[in-house]
């Protein structure tokens, strides 16, 4: 059966024939055409349904169209969606003020992508060690991780290891050092008095949920703040709920300068990013010395407030931590039996798969034809990152499936 989509009735394999010509190539989905979606589920169109436990790379933390979500955006629709920052909205100053008070931090600058929140960060350090730290006019260097990803800009890729991301898109944008993730040594060796800040992700989710040794994150805001230089902490992927705190950082006990967020921010409904931070720092920037359009424009302001309300709660937290020790016990009792092992934190995990039985990829469409959506990560990685709001039955549905994949052996 195929139900209308758009204007015309088409299936699955004719929608993706469709995109073939007219789409760039930027992308390699599985061979799913999502038409319907709520909580964890997700409908084709042709009315298989699928458990989605991607959630959008965290985007959909809270699960598709949750309802106190959908309701804000609707209310806000028949008010107000765009001014432009030419002028003052009713909805900014309430998300500013939540957010601030959500991270422990003192001034919001909004954006809409993840990728804009680190760009936004990028500058912001740089314009601190030129006005705040006294750096010499464009001698400023970040310092950053290997593995990382950011994002996929030009300047963000200036400073991945990731040659698919890299290659061909140079000439690359100076002033960042590279070191190994999870290495405090390599780290202070690359500090120096031109440092403007220490860029990295508390955990590594596209690296394949990389997560570093107890006392990395501590060390890491010790030997900054000994240095006189930002720690700027990417919480994109990690942050607003997925590991069973709001941040990932609060596993360590630790606050940043800069905080980036982003995905979540949105509900899976509208992008928003932003970037957080000290008052003296974000502090530095004046009028027309950064912006955007849609940043911070009055429905992403109003989703952005209710994502913030849901987190107030501390539900959503919990529902990570406590469904997060159900993930980890299925995953173990599948180590040896086609898991190599695996690396978890509240409802995300990394999990490598023996090469002998198949790649991520081949994984990841085998457990799509079981009814469950993973994404590989490199080689024979996948990640699971499911809605905070999935059910205990349905988690165990999602360890049956991958069980029987790897039961069925080599692909």
């Amino acid at each position: 059966m195929t139900v209308a989509t758009g204007r015309s009735l088409r299936s699955s394999a004719e929608l993706i024939r469709a995109e073939e010509p007219v789409l760039a190539h930027n992308y390699h989905p599985l061979p799913v055409v999502v038409s319907r979606a709520e909580g964890a589920w997700v409908q084709d169109v042709e009315g298989r349904r699928y458990l989605d436990m991607l959630a959008g790379y965290s985007a959909l933390n809270f699960g598709h169209r949750h309802p106190a979500l959908v309701a804000a955006a609707h209310r806000q629709l028949d008010e107000l969606t765009l001014t432009s920052r030419a002028f003052h909205n009713d909805r900014l100053a309430h998300f500013a003020e939540s957010l601030a008070a959500l991270t422990g931090l003192d001034m919001v600058l909004p954006m809409n992508t993840g990728a804009e929140a680190v760009e936004s960060g990028i500058k912001v350090a740089r314009k601190w060690a030129y006005d705040v730290k006294g750096v010499a006019p464009d001698r400023a260097t970040i310092v950053v991780a290997a593995d990382n990803f950011h994002g996929r800009t030009t300047t963000i890729v200036s400073f991945s290891t990731d040659e698919t991301a890299r290659a061909g898109f140079g000439p690359f944008t100076p002033g960042f050092r590279v070191v190994p993730y999870n290495d405090l040594a390599a780290l202070e060796a690359a500090v120096d008095e031109t440092t403007a800040a220490v860029l990295i992700e508390p955990i590594q989710g596209e690296a394949g949920v990389v997560i570093p040794d107890d006392g990395y994150l501590r060390g890491v805001r010790e030997l900054t703040r000994r240095a006189g230089c930002l720690f700027m902490a990417d919480e994109i992927q990690s942050g607003l709920g997925r590991t069973g705190r709001t941040l990932a950082v609060e596993h360590e006990g630790v606050v940043p300068d800069v905080l980036l967020l982003g995905k979540a921010l949105g509900g899976g409904i509208v992008p928003v990013s932003a970037v957080v931070a000290r008052r003296e720092v974000l502090g530095v920037l004046g009028p027309g010395e950064h912006g955007s359009t849609f940043g911070g424009n009055p429905l992403a302001a109003a989703v952005g407030s209710a994502v913030v309300e849901l987190l107030g709660t501390g539900e959503f937290q919990r529902r990570a931590e406590e469904s997060g020790v159900l993930l980890r016990e299925g995953l173990t009792a599948l180590l040896g039996k086609g898991v190599r092992g695996f690396r978890a934190r509240g409802l995300w995990a990394g999990v490598d798969i023996d090469p002998a039985i198949g790649t991520g990829r081949a994984i990841s469409e085998s457990l799509m034809r079981e009814g469950v959506l993973v994404k590989d990560t490199h080689g024979s990685t996948i990640r699971l990152a499911p809605p905070l709001t999935i059910t205990e039955e349905d988690l165990h549905t999602a360890l049956a499936a991958l069980e029987k994949v790897l039961d069925q052996g080599p692909r």
